[in-house]
């Protein structure tokens, strides 16, 4: 009988200190969840490629594969909001961890075979599992999280998904290949996705559904995730800087590498040691971020750090070592600065469910379109680094975050910010 008495303290005070940090106490699992998927999704990003080379596929059909993969994103990225809204979250994220394994599973018997029709297509629809996760969580947590600690939260949300998509798989990757291979390492993604989907499935206490799914509520849904932007334009405005957010980054990796190295002297390691910093400092920056705006004011964060932090640190990537040349505090410093201000807009994913509170998961889906137009724009711009050369297509990239920080203001609207009594 004691402990009992003594544990509802104890979980009284570690719920308040959630609930204060952003963290919605019956949607802290899913934080973990979160991470584990995204572990298990991004484990291939640092080796598939090369791995597919030495298998004997051409650069070409790698290309194709991840083409498509890129443009199912996109689509469903914008899908897992307007089905949100629908099916209810919890829902679409079960559905696209389902999607994940059993794709995965095909993709990787095609990849043993070296049947490349059925790896491209295993490859392209398994692309409809990581938004309708990831993205399916983002819509729960502006559901369930107060207003008031919003920005808290979408930051919480950015980190978890960061840690596992970008430094946690990396290691892994780093640690268990030389152990295993490549082929035994893809297998083992399956088992974090499905720890995560798990997870979802049973610790997380939200409703976060519906008790069923009807073809008119799918048709509702979807047409909501259209007809958004027309009932409350400046949801619009949100996905559009959405996709100025990333798009440099996008650029960046197809084309700033290779002049880094090629052009001012830098060395492979070097340059990756300065990449790598880079997302580093943006995975911090995406929790800074969410304090921040809930402090100073969610557009400021959004506008003078996201828009103005980023045209500058773009224009500086380019040209500081263009002056002076491989040094590699200087460049690292700068990496640094950049990947802080991409961060500064995590804040965006508070604002913009807030424009239409009625219809939250329906701006979500504007917001994951943004998201993945961006990964497409990114590459379509670096690609006139050929006719045009970088300096112009830098300056390109700087001018649509200054565009941003012009757009940002017009998403002021009464409760898009914190208010104090």
């Amino acid at each position: 009988m004691n402990s009992g008495v003594n544990a509802t303290p104890r979980t009284g005070r570690l719920g308040r200190f959630l609930d204060s940090q952003g963290i919605a106490r019956p949607l802290a699992w899913g934080y973990v969840g979160l991470t584990l998927f995204m572990v298990g999704d991004g484990i291939e990003q640092g080796f598939l490629a090369p791995y597919l080379d030495e298998l004997g596929f051409s650069a070409a059909s790698i290309a194709a594969l991840f083409s498509a993969y890129g443009v199912v994103v996109a689509v469903s990225a914008w899908l897992a909001g307007a089905l949100a809204e629908a099916w209810g979250p919890r829902r679409v994220m079960l559905i696209g961890a389902a999607l994940w394994v059993v794709l995965e599973v095909a993709f990787l018997v095609g990849v043993m075979q070296h049947s490349y029709t059925l790896m491209i297509t295993a490859f392209a629809v398994r692309a409809v599992g990581y938004p309708f996760f990831a993205y399916g969580f983002l819509v729960w947590v502006t559901m369930d999280t107060p207003d008031e600690v919003m920005g808290k939260a979408v930051g919480w949300y950015w980190f978890a998904n960061a840690m596992g998509l970008g430094v946690i798989s990396a290691y892994f990757a780093g640690l268990v290949i030389p152990l295993v291979g490549e082929l035994v390492t893809l297998w083992l993604t399956i088992a974090f996705v499905a720890a995560g989907a798990l997870i979802i499935a049973t610790l997380v206490t939200s409703r976060g559904g519906r008790s069923g799914i009807t073809v008119k509520d799918t048709v509702s849904g979807l047409v909501q995730g259209v007809t958004i932007i027309k009932d409350v334009p400046r949801v619009g405005i949100g996905g559009m800087v959405r996709l100025i957010n990333t798009i440099s980054f996008y650029a960046f990796a197809v084309f700033l590498s290779v002049h880094m190295v090629n052009v001012i002297g830098f060395s492979l390691p070097q340059w990756q040691a300065i990449w790598g910093t880079m997302l580093a400092a943006n995975v911090a920056a995406n929790l800074l971020a969410g304090y921040a705006s809930d402090r100073v004011g969610r557009i400021n964060v959004i506008a003078w750090g996201g828009g103005i932090g980023t045209a500058v640190s773009v224009l500086a990537l380019y040209y500081v070592p263009e002056a002076i040349g491989p040094n590699f505090a200087v460049v690292m410093a700068i990496g640094i600065v950049y990947g802080l201000a991409l961060g500064m807009y995590v804040p965006l994913s508070a604002v913009v469910p807030l424009l239409a509170p009625r219809h939250k998961a329906s701006a979500v889906a504007v917001l994951n379109l943004g998201a993945g137009l961006s990964n497409f724009g990114g590459p379509l711009l670096a690609g006139l680094v050929g006719p045009l050369g970088i300096a112009p297509v830098v300056w390109i990239l700087a001018g649509l975050y200054v565009v941003g920080f012009f757009l940002t203001y017009g998403l002021r609207q009464p409760g898009v910010e914190v208010t104090t009594s």
